[in-house]
Order: structure tokens, then sequence, then C-alpha cells
């Protein structure tokens, strides 16, 4: 991370998996709606643990470019063998990666091992990786100053609803709105990642007031004054609940054509009485009679 590719290449894994989670999600509960139970990860037609291997791919990637690509010397200590400060960053955001890499990894030995427990225990690992991204970026080594720091800090609201929502979805599996609600955020969370990456390294996109500053291996984004900062941040807020309005609707909007498409097919059936209106009446009479007696009986 701290560049523009850093935010935006983590940021689409995060959004791909939030829609390939939430697509899962309608789809399977439209087709069993009273039998559905959350599911932590979904298999493809063409690899049960596609979704899986693209996690570990890209932590694996995200890694290796934190330590070793990205640093000057291809390496990430100094050579008294002591992290240096500029790549204290570097640490913590390939520490995500690392959570996500093991979550990924002891999601398809649980699965192998067939244990009953194997959902529950994914479910475990999921809130593990995102309580240690919460926690990363709460107590990030950059400053929470900045245009950047307003950004991390509206991240975080979005990692709690994730965090939350997977702690929830281990007591709660049968709960659709749970598990949507977690797709969902996933998805606000590649997205806002996404837009960070733009709007802080796009030289064009920086606020007014505003300028790049090199620091410590990487631009930063600060301002001229207070009144600066300030606007800079109104405007990451509004970004947000723009953000948060788009998402809902785009979340509501698929949830509504899948919910057409796959639950029933769109087959209406229509029923039909056999029986004339004078042998209708009687039966009605009939089982009046009965639930009466029924409740005297009761009584």
């Amino acid at each position: 991370m701290g560049t523009l590719i850093g935010h935006v290449a983590p940021g689409f894994g995060f959004l791909f998996i939030g829609l390939w989670h939430l697509f899962n999600h309608i789809k399977l509960h439209a087709l069993n709606p009273k039998s559905y139970i959350s599911s932590p990860w979904f298999p493809t037609s063409k690899s049960k643990y596609f979704e899986l291997f693209l996690i570990i791919a890209g932590s694996i990637a995200s890694i290796s470019m934190e330590l070793f690509i990205g640093p000057s010397r291809h390496h990430p200590l100094d050579p008294d063998g002591t992290i240096p400060s500029n790549h204290l960053h570097n640490f913590e955001h390939s520490l995500i990666s690392m959570t996500l890499l093991v979550y990924a990894a002891f999601a398809i030995i649980l699965d192998n091992i067939h244990t009953e427990a194997r959902n529950t225990l994914t479910n475990l690992l999921a809130s593990i990786a995102f309580a240690q991204q919460l926690f990363i970026f709460h107590v990030h080594s950059s400053d929470h100053i900045g245009p950047e720091g307003q950004y991390h800090m509206l991240l975080q609201l979005l990692i709690i609803v994730s965090l939350l929502t997977t702690l929830m979805g281990i007591s709660m599996p049968r709960s659709f709105l749970v598990s949507f609600v977690r797709s969902l955020s996933i998805f606000f969370q590649g997205l806002w990642f996404m837009l960070m990456g733009f709007m802080l390294w796009t030289p064009s996109l920086i606020p007014k007031g505003c300028f790049m500053n090199f620091e410590e291996g990487h631009n930063v984004v600060r301002c001229n004054d207070n009144e600066a900062l300030n606007r800079a941040k109104s405007l990451v807020n509004i970004q947000f609940s723009l953000f948060f309005i788009l998402v809902t609707i785009f979340g509501m909007s698929l949830y509504l054509i899948l919910i057409q498409f796959y639950g029933g097919n769109g087959i209406m059936v229509h029923y039909f009485s056999l029986v004339n209106d004078n042998e209708e009446e009687f039966l009605v009479q009939d089982k009046s009679s009965e639930d009466v007696e029924s409740q005297n009986r009761s009584i």
C-alpha cells in the first residue's frame, strides 16, 4: 500500500470477493429460502477452491510487494537487522495479508478433513482476519491527521461491520440478513480502497489547498492550513456518504434482480377450487364447528 496500485489492487480483490459472496448468498437464499444456511466461501464450476486460491495468491503477492519488491534494497531490513522507520507501514500491511493467507489456507484444510465444525472455525478465522485488519488500521504508523487518516477512519467503520457480521454468522448461520450485510460491507471495503488510491495518489484529484509531499519513502497528502484540512476531511465524509447510498442501491437492486431470476424461476402457481359454492360453504361451516368444539375441549 502507500501507492495508487497498492490500494487499487487489494481493493479490487475485496470488491470481487464481496460481489461473489453477495451473488451467491442471494442465489442460495432464493433457491432455498426455508433451508438456507450461510457458507463462509463458495466454490466455482471450474474449481472448488478458486476463491480461496485467489485469496492465497493475492496475499502472497501483497507480502512480496510490501517486503521485497517495493523496498529500494528489495529487503525489508536494514544491514544491522533492524526494521527501518520508513518500512514500518510495509510490515503492518503485510501482516494483514499474512492473516488472510492463514484464513484461506486453513479453510481449505478444514474442508478436506470434513469436520462438522469447519464452517464455524472458518468463520472464526475470517473474524480474526478482520480483527487484525481493524487493529492495524487503528494503530497505523502513519499519522491520522490528514485526509488519508480520514479515509482510514471511515474504512475502520466498514471493517467493524464485516467483523461483527462474521462473528454473528457463527451463531446465526441461517440468517440471510447477516450474510447479506457482511457481503455488502466487504464489497464496500473494496470500493473504498480503490477510491482512496485514486483520490490520494492522483495529483489532479487532490483537494484544493492540499499537496502531495514525499515522506518516509512514500507520498502523503498534506494541507496548507486548518481550513484546507477541514475542507478535505469534509469532502472525504461526503464521498463516504455518497458511496453509502450507491452501495445500498446496488445491493438492493441486485437482490431484486436475482430473486426474480432464481426465486421459483418466475413461475406463478394458481389454485382453483375443486368444489362448488354450496359444498365449499358446508365445508367451511363444518371446519368452524370442529374448531369451536376443539377450543371448548381445551377449555
